[in-house]
């Protein structure tokens, strides 16, 4: 957008214009919008003078910077295919709309007109009615996946260009959210399938995302079915690694092909997909679960005297063992690495665990010497009591007698468990096909894992930027409404990038929610209409770092009188 003043009647107004390409006539269409007067503000009567309320500035105006510097707008257009400039906002428009909304005030799609309106800085020329939730359900009717996929590539290609963001290794992960989607409520995206929360009663809707290492961006998603497995996600994703594999390195203009990393947790290690991975060009690091017989391999070897060594630089305190092995028919290079945060947690974890089944087989070893608990219903029991944090490693169980008197007696053997804590707990097994990257490296790449985890925080409920609550019903509903979530979460680490703050994104979203502009409706003495002003805000160090960064003076002149 681009600003002017106009004089009309004697008096000045500010007045915001953009130009906007019809595809259908190949000409540019021109908007505008009034700001308000660009007059010095009146002499006032404080007794007279009375607050109308507030509109927003910071949080709003910095993502909308951010958009311009990405073009979200156009490439959303040309990927989404919008049709001729109409009365109403593009497909572009008004999915930047919806993301804005849900990383500042997350509500409804029937509150955005609302919350537009609200604001100083404009998203767009046109007015804020004209953005409703059935122009967002018209919108979301007409786009396939690929082009969903084509509109993240671009826009990710920009944001490696204009932001400096390092790719060479990408962290990917998924997880699913609750719906409130009836039973009876046909669509392929809603499944029951293993909920994070934990709640087997609601369908869920799965989510897959690849993060850059530094600042932790959203570069490429996938919304999946809620019943489908992590690995299957991830080889659905392989034909637009491709592809956004060629577009950063364009973005990063490169003029040879890089090479990238992609880090997983565990659970999803496969040989196809590895090798899947190495067609598309791309490396691989990953954590094996440690029930994986490599894994186990590995963790008895680095429990020998003298193989865990202490690492060097800022990993420094931190433990490693490196060895290579066979990963089913693959050669690869493992790590055991040593945690002692992750050490703590799982003594934590074991030890409530302990506490709650000691009590709960104290009451099976009373119903046993009650006979009221068959000798194979109380092997099954026993089985599901120590089914958690490594207890039956530890839990030495006894059911003896016969089938209809069983005797339970238990033990707690500690030197199993000391066994446990020393060659198992707080330890993660490291499988890469790096042959010459340091120990450091590898185990450095890996700890950038926790930066697609720290998203799911923001995207779950209560968080930064969350998904739901989810009014969409329909599957392409609820593709884009996860797009537009997904675009919010990546305006928002992106002007945490360009701030260069180390606080957190929560916190930098609250100093920049505040600074808003106080409307006044004043009396001058004279005759007419009473006049409205807007009263800038006293800025702290950092808000005014914030509107220097985000160009916020330009929505609002008077800002720049308080700095």
């Amino acid at each position: 957008m681009y600003f002017f003043e106009r004089l009309v009647d004697g008096r000045k107004y500010r007045v915001a214009a953009e130009s906007v390409w019809d595809p259908r006539t190949k000409q540019p269409v021109s908007r505008q919008v009034l700001l308000g007067p660009a007059d010095p503000a009146p002499v006032a009567d404080l007794a007279r003078t009375r607050t109308l309320g507030t509109r927003r500035v910071g949080d709003i105006g910095a993502l909308g910077w951010i958009a311009e510097q990405l073009n979200v707008v156009r490439h959303l257009n040309d990927a989404l295919a919008s049709g001729p400039v109409g009365p109403g906002p593009s497909a572009g428009e008004l999915v930047l709309a919806v993301a804005v909304q849900r990383a500042c005030a997350p509500g409804s799609k029937r509150a955005l007109a609302a919350f537009l309106a609200e604001s100083v800085p404009r998203l767009s020329c046109l007015p804020a009615e004209k953005f409703s939730g059935q122009a967002f359900y018209r919108v979301a009717a007409g786009l396939t996946e690929a082009q969903l996929e084509q509109a993240q590539i671009a826009i990710a290609r920009e944001a490696v260009a204009r932001f400096d963001l390092s790719t060479d290794v990408l962290a990917f992960d998924s997880t699913n959210f609750d719906t409130h989607i009836a039973t009876t409520t046909p669509g392929e995206l809603a499944r029951r399938g293993h909920a994070k929360s934990k709640r087997r009663d609601l369908r869920v809707v799965g989510l897959g995302v690849l993060v850059s290492e530094t600042g932790h961006v959203p570069l490429l998603h996938r919304t999946y079915p809620g019943n489908s497995s992590d690995q299957a996600v991830l080889a659905s994703c392989l034909e637009g690694l491709g592809r956004l594999h060629q577009a950063l390195d364009d973005g990063e203009g490169r003029t040879g092909q890089a090479q990238r990393t992609v880090v997983r947790d565990g659970g999803f290690w496969s040989e196809q997909l590895e090798l899947d991975l190495d067609v598309v060009g791309y490396h691989s690091l990953i954590s094996l679960p440690l029930s994986h017989s490599a894994a186990e391999q590995a963790l008895a070897s680095a429990a020998g005297r003298g193989r865990m060594k202490p690492l060097r630089g800022r990993l420094k305190g931190v433990r490693a063992a490196r060895l290579v092995a066979r990963v089913g028919n693959l050669d690869r290079t493992l790590v055991v690495v040593e945690s002692q945060e992750l050490l703590r947690g799982q003594k934590r974890g074991i030890a409530v665990a302990l506490r709650n089944a000691q009590v709960a087989l104290r009451k099976l070893s009373r119903r046993a010497a009650a006979q009221r608990s068959p000798r194979d219903v109380l092997a099954t029991r026993v089985q599901k009591v120590l089914a958690r944090e490594h207890l039956a490693e530890f839990v030495v169980v006894t059911i003896q007698g016969s089938q209809k008197r069983p005797r339970l007696t238990w033990r707690v053997d500690a030197a199993r468990r000391r066994a446990l804590e020393r060659t198992r707990l707080g330890r993660r097994v490291l499988c890469t096909d790096h042959t010459f990257w340091s120990t450091e490296r590898i185990v450095t790449a890996f700890r950038g894992q926790w930066n697609v985890e720290e998203l799911f925080r923001r995207a779950k409920k209560g968080g930064l930027v969350p998904w739901g609550p989810s009014y969409q019903w329909a599957d392409p509903s609820l593709r884009l409404h996860t797009f537009a979530t997904v675009l919010g979460l990546m305006l928002v680490a992106l002007a945490k990038l360009a701030l260069r703050t180390r606080q957190s994104a929560r916190a930098m979203m609250k100093e920049l929610a505040d600074i808003k502009a106080t409307l006044a409706r004043t009396s001058t003495g004279h005759q007419g209409r009473r006049p409205t002003v807007m009263i800038p805000p006293e800025l702290s160090m950092a808000q005014r770092k914030a509107v220097t960064t985000f160009e916020l003076a330009r929505w609002m002149p008077t800002l720049s009188s308080t700095m």
